[in-house]
């Protein structure tokens, strides 16, 4: 008898199952995205279309007031769909139609977002995304287009992956638009053509 129990005891001692104990909780994979560089943003948005849409469409895209018609660089949208592969994004824009407009850079008007205009499509040459958060939450952000185009400031996604927000300027007009002045959104960080800007800028892209 007692070598049966000492028996025992040397079986519970090396581990083996049935001896009173609880299997080990073993922790599932963590599948969440890394979203930590630009390499790992790249990867993550590779392949899918992000849409922004009514409400998603800020007052002022670009730093510019959507109800001002500036011609060709109208910043009133219907929609923007940015399609991403390859390390670059292809950004398909639907303009809206400014009514009411006493003139070419005149305030006064209004953008009908529902009056769709011809389409525009272009796509960035090169980008460049740095001091990247570790949970992607906000990167500085650069990004090159053809014709001298260049868009710059600052992104970041939602805590569950689903949204990307951009809050973009064109380049050289805009001061305190990184993430080391705030998050995407900011109030009070940014200068818009030595002026204070109080506008909305973020333009918020929903992920599939």
């Amino acid at each position: 008898m007692k070598k049966q129990i000492l028996s025992a005891v040397v079986l519970c001692a090396l581990g083996f199952a049935g001896c009173g104990e609880d299997d080990p909780v073993v922790d599932p994979p963590d599948n969440t995205p890394k979203l930590d560089s630009q390499a790992n943003i790249l990867a993550f948005l590779d392949g899918k279309s992000l849409q922004m849409t009514g409400a998603n469409i800020p007052s002022h895209p670009n730093g510019y007031n959507e109800d001002i018609d500036y011609g060709a660089a109208t910043q009133c949208y219907k929609s923007v769909t940015m399609s991403v592969a390859g390390g670059n994004f292809k950004v398909d824009s639907i303009p809206g139609t400014i009514e009411g407009s006493p003139g070419v850079g005149q305030p006064g008007g209004t953008c009908n977002h529902d009056l769709a205009k011809n389409p525009l499509s272009f796509t960035s040459t090169t980008l460049v995304m740095e001091n990247v958060a570790a949970d992607g939450s906000c990167f500085d952000v650069t990004f090159n287009f053809p014709g001298g185009l260049v868009q710059e400031g600052r992104g970041g996604f939602s805590a569950d992956r689903k949204q990307l927000k951009l809050e973009l300027f064109f380049k050289g007009q805009a001061t305190g638009s990184k993430c080391a002045n705030g998050a995407v959104g900011a109030d009070g960080t940014v200068t818009l053509n030595k002026a204070p800007f109080s506008g909305n800028a973020v333009q918020t892209y929903v992920l599939p």
